[in-house]
């Protein structure tokens, strides 16, 4: 029965381990960004935490192993995961005078590393209580850890695939700490009456699951301006409405902005400039949109008479751009899949293929390279535009003039429209490639008013430039680096953010 208790105790032990780790990009990443740093530091704490709990556990094991010392070991973690959720923004907020990166490694140290630490010591402490001589201690070492990390394999996928989406970040993490703790109380209790183990283990249950179900985690908060709140499979999607304008955060990165008071017309200026791709054209055509967000650039062009296309591999924001941003269906047919994948199986030709599945802690790598690129060429009719809109810091950042240089291998017309004032700060660039001269065939409207959509188009078209691609690197699949520069981008943006959304207290 004991050692039946013990391959069980090394199960859930193990399997936390893996939970808690990718709960971990979601507990810190609306404040972050899921960021390659920020997967740097998680992994960096967890490794640090297992090696410094198979230390300390082997050497209390051999100081004396007994049942209730294991069971320490797994309700001390069990308690430190039910106070997570109710220390993150504190804790957060103490962090963030280290910058960006330094209060990503501080916070993720201060969450995780004692819990991860604590189920670390479990595996050669169960090692000692299993082996009963020296002939089997390599048999049982082997056994046990082959069990904890077949669990933690079966906890990545129940993870990542079925619990945060279905059951929440914070309810998750919760519900592991009342797990750990019930998991512990057979060790604690020893011989006595079962009954009595199965009650108290039924109790601590039961308090973790009132926890769970009272944590204010997916519910709205109007007081805070938070009218939608949620995980889905890909991030923590946010709506927050802040005097009449109404923005959707993903992992705390604003992806659509409106006025509500304006017929719910964007105010980001770059949905403008991608708007611009329309004059080349002297009728209404076929658009493609990667990358849907608010629906916002669906939009724009479908109200100009365009049949739009849209793709959107995030089942969660096609349902907040139709139920918050007031996405028609007859203004776009949606398509739910990866951008490029969509590319590479319709057999459907556009006028113009936007990709703006860009966000401020990341670029999807697989969206911005020579491969994909030609893919996109292929979909495009002969006087066809490919739009990209990027994120960066300055008009000639490193990631502009890469992507330049990686769509000339399939386009001879590439230019980059900025939109950042002046020239050197944190923006959006919009890159226009296409086989066909990109000059318009009218001038666009002269702009009378500094803050409208007539100003931006004018301030991008005539700060127009081909960017230098000198020695620039072209982005392949197999050599890729818009991810390390996305980085940077990130720790910029980030300090930005959380000024803007301090002050109105609706985002952390």
């Amino acid at each position: 029965m004991k050692h039946k208790y013990l391959y069980f105790t090394v199960s859930v032990s193990g399997a936390s381990v893996l939970a808690v780790e990718i709960l971990g990009t979601r507990i810190l990443g609306p404040f972050y960004g899921v960021s390659l740093f920020l997967w740097s530091a998680l992994i960096t704490v967890a490794l640090a935490a297992l090696s410094a709990g198979y230390a300390l556990g082997g050497r209390w094991a051999d100081k004396g192993a007994t049942y209730p010392r294991l069971s320490s070991l797994l309700a001390g973690a069990g308690v430190w995961l039910l106070l997570v959720p109710w220390i993150r923004s504190p804790l957060l907020h103490v962090a963030e005078p280290f910058g960006l990166r330094l209060a990503a490694l501080v916070a993720a140290l201060a969450l995780f590393f004692v819990p991860l630490m604590l189920l670390g010591m479990v595996s050669p402490y169960a090692i000692k209580l299993r082996a009963s001589s020296l002939d089997e201690i390599g048999r049982s070492a082997g056994n046990l850890y082959a069990l904890s990390t077949a669990a933690s394999v079966a906890a990545a996928i129940a993870t990542g695939f079925f619990l945060i989406p279905n059951v929440g970040v914070y309810r998750l993490t919760l519900a592991i700490g009342a797990v750990l703790i019930a998991t512990a109380l057979p060790g604690f209790l020893g011989k006595r009456a079962p009954a009595a183990k199965l009650l108290v283990a039924a109790a601590i249950l039961a308090a973790g699951a009132a926890l769970a179900v009272s944590h204010p985690e997916n519910r709205p908060d109007p007081s805070r301006g938070i009218v939608f709140r949620s995980q889905s499979p890909y991030g923590e999607i946010r709506v927050i409405d802040e005097e009449s304008y109404r923005y959707l955060l993903i992992d705390g990165g604003i992806h659509t902005a409106v006025d509500t008071s304006s017929l719910w017309e964007t105010t980001m200026q770059y949905v403008n400039v991608v708007d611009i791709a329309r004059n080349f054209f002297k009728a209404p055509g076929r658009a493609l949109i990667i990358g849907l967000g608010g629906g916002s650039v669906a939009k724009h062009y479908s109200r100009n008479g365009w049949a739009v296309d849209a793709v959107e591999i995030d089942p969660l924001v096609i349902d907040v751009a139709y139920r918050f941003f007031r996405l028609d269906s007859t203004e776009a047919r949606v398509s739910r899949m990866d951008g490029r994948q969509y590319i590479a199986s319709t057999p459907n030709t556009y006028d113009v293929i936007v990709l703006d599945a860009f966000g401020s802690s990341s670029i999807p790598f697989h969206l911005v390279t020579k491969e994909v690129f030609g893919l996109a060429a292929s979909r495009l009719t002969p006087d066809g535009i490919l739009v990209l809109n990027v994120q960066a810091i300055g008009w000639n950042d490193t990631i502009v003039r890469s992507l330049a240089a990686t769509l000339k291998t399939c386009f001879p017309n590439v230019r980059a429209l900025p939109i950042a004032e002046p020239p050197d700060q944190l923006g959006n660039v919009i890159l226009f490639a296409s086989r066909r001269p990109l000059d318009l065939p009218e001038d666009l409207p002269v702009p009378i008013d500094r803050f409208s959509a007539e100003y931006d188009r004018a301030h991008a078209w005539d700060n127009r430039f081909e960017p230098d691609t000198k020695g620039a690197p072209v982005l392949t699949d197999d050599i890729n680096r818009a991810d390390l520069w996305a980085e940077a981008i990130n720790v910029r943006g980030r300090k930005d953010l959380h000024e803007m959304f301090a002050r109105a207290g609706a985002s952390w």
